[in-house]
């Protein structure tokens, strides 16, 4: 989740670097922020950095309490289960619109990213996560529905925390493999036009990601 050092503000730099240090896994969910050491890691002042934490506890990723006492917030099932709900409508409708409205260039984009695919597996991690985000995002821009591809990417860092938690269940090989396969299938559908069938599959897909295993683990 790279990002280009380019920032309205050092607000902006503060939120955007611990948003991805939270999305990652580096700051550890339920995790205090000793907010001083973490401004200077950052080399900035305290103000800039506190202003960030406001807007990353309005996206639910930080906890702040009246004395300004702050930790990254803890996985919830709730949390995951509504963000998993609300993409089991949403991806399925991108991947719809991607097999009617696909060009060229997408189908190009898309090749690329398949070619690129790894099994998501503890084996390959994080080049793993990447890839396979690479892989979903190329179908979303295909969408052309740039609202619909926005509400996806949020979606999506989102829920990265909760891929990471279900990437250390060990839920064997086989669903993995399965689950990279399909990206193939995936995109010979978009690129035949079958709107329904991509759409089934994508929903059967994310039905057997990591996010529902990871909401397995947390309801139990």
């Amino acid at each position: 989740m790279t990002r280009p050092n380019v920032f309205l503000s050092k607000s902006d730099a503060a939120y955007a670097e611990v948003r991805d240090r939270i999305l990652s896994g580096e700051l550890a969910p339920g995790s205090v922020l000793a907010q001083y050491e973490l401004a200077e890691s950052l080399a900035m002042s305290i103000t800039p950095l506190r202003e960030a934490l406001r807007r990353l506890k309005g996206e639910g990723l930080v906890e702040l309490d009246v004395h300004r006492d702050a930790r990254v917030a803890p996985l919830h099932a709730k949390e995951a289960r509504e963000l998993f709900e609300i993409r089991l409508s949403l991806d399925p409708l991108a991947a719809g619109l991607a097999a009617q409205r696909r060009t060229d260039a997408d189908i190009e984009a898309m090749r690329f990213a398949v070619g690129r695919l790894l099994p998501v597996t503890k084996k390959w991690g994080e080049e793993a996560l990447a890839v396979h985000r690479a892989f979903h995002r190329a179908v979303y821009r295909a969408s052309h529905n740039d609202e619909l591809i926005g509400l996806l990417d949020s979606l999506w860092d989102r829920s990265d925390r909760y891929r990471r938690l279900g990437l250390e269940l060990p839920p064997g090989e086989e669903p993995r493999l399965r689950d990279h396969q399909e990206h193939h299938t995936l995109l010979n559908l978009i690129i035949e036009g079958d709107s329904d069938a991509v759409s089934a599959l994508l929903r059967d897909h994310i039905r057997l990601s990591l996010t529902a295993s990871a909401i397995e683990a947390l309801e139990a």
